[in-house]
């Protein structure tokens, strides 16, 4: 078996024994990258040289009896996180030039615990997407099927790990975001609860709703790398000031008597018939596992995507105003005078989609229309949250679908943004009631996509749910199929 084959718990026993390096592991996994990503496009930017240092540095701490659970894994991040003194671009030709002069909260973390970081990884446009399709950097492939998408936002941190090129990422999760890609690439992806890991250095989109997470190949190293960028940072104003478990220490205690929730809602006409047999063969594995099964209501779903594409909007047009070409970023040479100047660097340096989310969230929060729209939204945000809140008072965890589908065919949908926005149905409510979920491999279609399922937890419960998966994965094999790269 290939290093990059490994897990992350894996792959810490090797090097904890002696029988690899941190220099080993992470030239593997350069050679990898250089192997695979003309197919993929997984990576925006590899820095080879800084990766190899720390690699060296790893393996100093290791040898002096200093290692930590992330001391010398190779690791990636999306490329919306600052990186001191890396490209740092959110997959945007407005942020072509940047370079970080520091690093974010999540990020120092890992550097701290003395991981390797490989580079930056592509992702939609300022993490407006669900195929991973608008990026200035072309497409990211699904490694199952390179004529697929991956999944969007962090779609180059989902097929990253399929791929084997890191041992785990960094995504964000905004409406989906890390679970969507997670389910599509059949690998585990992790959305905490808001105000449970730092924002602080991750480039904004929606800041009610962005939230950082890890993308894996099993629920323990998912667990692994929550317990790295976890915790409350004074850097950040939304951050939680509240305990942060020890993931791992419950991990294996399994689900007998654990009560499962199916909400009816999510178990609708539309859904694929592969992925709801997938879902009923989990659902009979767990039943089997010794969890109760309850059906729940989420009775306020249907307003969902309405009400985020609301909020998402109108949070995406305030937060991307910095981008005038003034302070940093590209700045158009064309221009004649200020105005002109800020509407050639704007029209030139963003997408299509970031450029419609911004007109979008700008006329929800026009003069006369912020009643009718984003106020009312944010009212039923409040009710889609007291619908969880309700239902987690009969239930210890909620299991629905991640995705109608299964990864639909690259250019199927980027011309139908109604349907792309659709794709995110069962994945935005968690975002909007601010709580915690996960996607974990459960099945393949018979043209042989990933299918995962959703595990959605209470507020900073996160442990409940990896132990819910942790169990699922022991009971099943999903997790150790790769993608025929």
């Amino acid at each position: 078996m290939n290093l990059t084959d490994l897990t992350i718990h894996e792959l810490r026993a090797r090097l904890d024994a002696g029988e690899t390096t941190s220099v080993e592991l992470t030239k593997a996994f350069l050679e990898r990258i250089e192997a695979t990503d003309d197919r993929v496009n997984a990576f925006i930017t590899v820095v080879e040289e800084s990766a190899l240092q720390e690699a060296e540095e790893a393996d100093r701490r290791i040898a002096a009896g200093q290692a930590e659970l992330l001391t010398g894994i190779p690791m990636a991040l999306k490329d919306i996180f600052n990186a001191e003194g890396v490209l740092t671009t959110c997959a945007s030709k407005i942020l072509a030039n940047y370079v970080s002069p520091y690093d974010a909260t999540a990020v120092a973390k890992l550097r701290e615990q003395g991981a390797v970081i490989l580079g930056k990884l592509n992702m939609d446009e300022f993490a407006m997407g669900s195929s991973n399709e608008n990026s200035a950097f072309g497409p990211v492939k699904n490694p199952w099927r390179l004529a697929a998408v991956p999944g969007g936002s962090s779609g180059g941190s989902a097929a990253a790990v399929a791929a084997r090129q890191a041992a785990g990422t960094l995504g964000t999760d905004t409406g989906g975001s890390i679970r969507q890609p997670a389910s599509h690439c059949g690998v585990v992806g992790l959305k905490p609860t808001y105000g449970r890991v730092s924002r602080y250095g991750v480039i904004a989109y929606a800041s009610s709703l962005d939230q950082v997470g890890p993308l894996a190949r099993d629920v323990e190293d998912c667990a692994l790398l929550l317990q790295a960028v976890a915790g409350y940072d004074p850097a950040d104003s939304t951050s939680v000031d509240t305990p942060v478990p020890d993931y791992l220490a419950s991990l294996r205690d399994g689900v007998r008597g654990l009560k499962i929730g199916l909400p009816k809602e999510y178990f609708i006409e539309g859904l694929d018939p592969e992925v709801k047999q997938a879902l009923e063969s989990a659902i009979a594995a767990y039943r089997e596992l010794g969890a109760e099964i309850v059906e729940v209501s989420l009775p306020h779903t249907d307003y969902a995507v309405a009400c985020y594409y609301l909020i998402a909007t109108a949070e995406a047009s305030s937060n991307l105003a910095r981008y005038d070409g003034v302070r940093y970023g590209v700045r158009s040479d064309e221009a004649q005078g200020l105005i002109d100047m800020y509407m050639k660097t704007r029209a030139a340096g963003f997408g299509d989609e970031v450029k419609r989310r911004i007109m979008l969230g700008t006329y929800a929060l026009s003069s006369g229309y912020y009643d009718a729209y984003y106020l009312k939204a944010q009212k039923v945000r409040t009710l889609i949250r007291q619908d969880f809140l309700d239902a987690f008072a009969k239930v210890d965890v909620i299991l629905t679908p991640v995705a109608p589908t299964a990864a639909f065919k690259l250019g199927e949908k980027v011309n139908d943004p109604l349907q792309m926005y659709l794709s995110d149905i069962f994945t935005i409510p968690v975002n909007l009631a601010g709580t915690c979920a996960m996607s974990l491999p459960c099945g393949l279609t018979d043209a042989g996509l990933p299918i995962g399922l959703q595990l959605i937890g209470k507020p900073f419960d996160e442990a409940t749910i990896l132990r819910a998966g942790h169990a699922f994965e022991q009971a099943t094999d999903w997790h150790r199929k790769q993608a025929p790269l």
